[in-house]
């Protein structure tokens, strides 16, 4: 089991804080300014969701971000999609970051202080979602890079806004704004950028004063059916990812 001292300042691109009354804060960034997601990011996230889903002290979890954007900023660095052992490493670590998060008994809110222009499965596997006004969701690098959306997007979207609405936002890289996304039920409240983590905290607060297995418990119930999803899809997903990222690379070195 894990202790938050031992793991509270281990990952440079997390602000982790946490109240004694055991909601947990989880803020994503890098150098303190908004977070540039690379492949370093991608294999410390995998630890970070593992380590708070040990911690038994925690009673609920807050995720956002630092800056003018919850996550909208992608980097290579770190990324090897072009060979079959740098890409295992890449599949291994996209199907554990999502069971990762899923195995976090507790309830979680994710509180977007911003666009969301990669990797929003992580907030759609939360179970409170709270955006700014300004908060637009699109995915943008997968088909920028000319890969199959498989890390999860294929199945979340669809899944929560609906099969025609989740395959064309994908295929299309629709821009979401928030309140069409609070209108199909993927975000819940839209919330002045500077009341959104007060609004997460107050919502947080309420539900760590509930008996322990009771909100643990509830996470567990209520993800059962997204632990399935996942479980099923997701290596599928990111095979499917990896064989378009082969192609790429062979049209570049043709090219090249």
């Amino acid at each position: 089991m894990a202790k938050f001292e031992t793991y509270r300042d281990a990952f440079p691109n997390a602000r982790l804080t946490r109240k004694d009354n055991g909601v947990l804060e989880v803020a994503l960034h890098t150098d303190g300014g908004k977070l540039v997601f690379n492949g370093h990011t991608h294999e410390q996230f995998v630890e970070l969701f593992h380590q708070i889903g040990e911690d038994r002290d925690n009673r609920a979890v807050i995720l956002t971000g630092t800056g003018d954007a919850f996550m909208d900023m992608i980097n290579p660095e770190g990324f090897d999609f072009f060979t079959p052992r740098g890409y295992d490493k890449i599949l291994r670590e996209g199907r554990k970051v999502l069971s990762n998060i899923l195995d976090i008994e507790v309830p979680m809110i994710t509180a977007l202080n911003g666009p969301v222009l990669l990797h929003s499965e992580y907030a759609l596997l939360t179970d409170i979602i709270l955006a700014t006004p300004d908060t637009v969701f699109q995915d943008k690098p997968h088909f920028e890079f000319g890969i199959v959306p498989g890390d999860g997007m294929h199945l979340l979207w669809p899944h929560v806004i609906g099969s025609v609405r989740g395959r064309y936002f994908l295929l299309t890289r629709q821009v979401l704004d928030a309140q069409t996304a609070k209108e199909w039920g993927v975000v819940n409240e839209i919330v002045p950028a500077d009341r959104l983590l007060a609004r997460a905290h107050e919502i947080a607060d309420g539900i760590a004063a509930l008996p322990p297995l009771t909100g643990r418990y509830t996470r567990m119930a209520l993800t059962q059916q997204l632990r399935r999803l996942i479980d099923e899809g997701t290596a599928y997903g990111l095979a499917l990812e990896g064989i378009s990222a082969a192609d790429v690379a062979r049209r570049m070195a043709a090219q090249g």
